[in-house]
């Protein structure tokens, strides 16, 4: 079992350094809808949108979702952000995001062959070759550090492979490659910034669930592609 799990990997990674381990795969989607669930209920949504202009790659996403209980909002949660990718690299994000009456935001350029990070928790500069923390490029298995998508925060983080594992969303069955993200510190795990399991389909690499524990269930879960 532990010889097969190697060897999976091994070709896993082979594959994404090959044609697919790149953001120009994504121009085949046009749009990606992923429902978010707190203890198994539907809370909100999440859309990408990718759009390609001569070099250019366009991402636009929106997110929103309110957690209630008793007639009380006790979270109301809106983002919306823009990436622009060129020949693969990012050269620009835009972020804006409200929870509750926080507002939040992060702005990432690329220059001087440095990401540069204008962010609400952060300000710097960072490698060209971190990368957002959003799921939906699956190259974020390979980083060492992911700048984050809401304020800019660089988090260092180490990523388990956890093999293949099929798991079923609204009916069908996906062969799905389980990864474990955790922030690269000493701290427990539970008290650790990232701590999340992310699943990527096995044949298309498209990002299909992911999980994590915070006062309760949380679960992305693909629902629309086109």
């Amino acid at each position: 079992m532990k010889k097969y799990s190697i060897l999976t990997l091994i070709i896993f990674l082979l594959t994404f350094n090959s044609v697919l381990g790149h953001v120009s795969h994504y121009k085949k989607v046009k749009f990606l809808k992923y429902g978010l669930f707190f203890n198994n209920k539907l809370i909100g949504t999440h859309t990408f949108d990718f759009r390609e202009d001569g070099d250019l790659f366009y991402v636009k996403s929106k997110g929103s979702f309110k957690v209630d209980k008793l007639g009380v909002v006790l979270m109301n949660y809106k983002t919306e952000s823009e990436e622009v990718y060129k020949n693969g690299q990012l050269i620009k994000f835009n972020s804006r995001t409200k929870q509750n009456e926080k507002e939040k935001f992060a702005k990432v350029i690329f220059k001087e062959q440095s990401l540069h990070i204008d962010g609400s928790s952060y300000k710097g500069e960072t490698e060209s070759s971190s990368q957002i923390g959003s799921w939906w490029n699956h190259e974020i298995v390979k980083k060492s550090k992911q700048i984050s998508p809401i304020s800019g925060r660089i988090m260092q983080q180490k990523v388990k492979f956890l093999g293949k594992q099929d798991i079923s969303i609204n009916g069908k069955t996906y062969k799905a490659l389980h990864f474990h993200f955790l922030s690269d510190d000493n701290k427990p795990a539970k008290k650790k910034k990232l701590n999340i399991h992310v699943w990527y389909d096995s044949e298309t690499l498209l990002w299909i669930k992911a999980s994590y524990d915070k006062l309760g269930n949380w679960e992305y879960r693909l629902m629309e592609i086109s």
